[in-house]
């Protein structure tokens, strides 16, 4: 079990490195296990994005809203922010951008994994969009392929294999379920509002407002199993 600092981000103690990021021990450990088993079968994995600590996500929140990031609807269109209420701009950030303090990053049990071999020594640029693991032609289409098959053997899930009216589909995105299921029932409504009102977050009124919604559309709407059959399966 974490603490709640290392629950929501605001420590690193619950943490190890590994290739240049941070996961929590368990979770490296069979990161490194699956790493391996996919070199096996001529797969590259790496990791794009591990540990996201608060003050990280708070900055990305805070400048979405302001419009100083781009700020999309879910089909992917940019919005102004200057024309949304309080309440459609929230909705806009959570659809791609975990609320400060709930980000499954924050556990060390959850990363976003590419194939980093079409981008060496190319001007292709990783966008974490999900057409370069669906499509075919995707330069992550063969590493997803194989971890909607083999990711589960290690003890990994996607959590956002599809949408499901809440975050955007994240094929790139995995859990470690060991550590990230007890992390999930740990987050409950009470430790969310606290440390919501002790951030300098902008649209806070309005986030504490709809806290008991955002924690049901955005925290806790995922897919619990490994990819497979919500993905290859509709």
């Amino acid at each position: 079990m974490l603490s709640s600092t290392e629950l929501t981000g605001a420590c690193e103690t619950h943490l190890t490195a590994v290739d240049g990021h941070k996961l929590h021990p368990d979770a490296a450990e069979a990161y490194l296990a699956m790493q391996k088993a996919a070199a096996a079968e001529g797969i590259e994995l790496a990791i794009a994005s591990g540990f996201r600590s608060l003050d990280r996500q708070l900055s990305i929140w805070n400048r979405k809203w302001r419009g100083k990031l781009p700020l999309r609807s879910k089909e992917g269109e940019l919005l102004d922010a200057s024309n949304l209420s309080d309440v459609e701009k929230m909705h806009a950030i959570l659809h791609w951008s975990a609320l400060p303090g709930s980000s499954r990053h924050h556990w060390g049990s959850d990363f976003d994994i590419y194939d980093p071999r079409p981008f060496q020594d190319s001007e292709l640029k990783l966008q974490l969009v999900p057409g370069e693991y669906i499509d075919q032609s995707g330069p992550c289409h063969e590493l997803w392929q194989w971890l909607t098959r083999h990711a589960h053997e290690s003890g990994f899930f996607f959590p956002y294999a599809r949408y499901q009216g809440g975050v955007a589909q994240e094929p790139w995105h995995l859990s470690f379920r060991a550590v990230s299921q007890p992390c999930h029932k740990q987050l409950n409504l009470e430790l969310l509002a606290e440390t919501v009102d002790s951030l300098a977050i902008e649209g806070k009124p309005i986030i504490l407002d709809n806290l008991a919604q955002i924690k049901n559309q955005y925290i806790d709407t995922i897919t619990e199993d490994d990819g497979w059959t919500t993905i290859w399966c509709g």
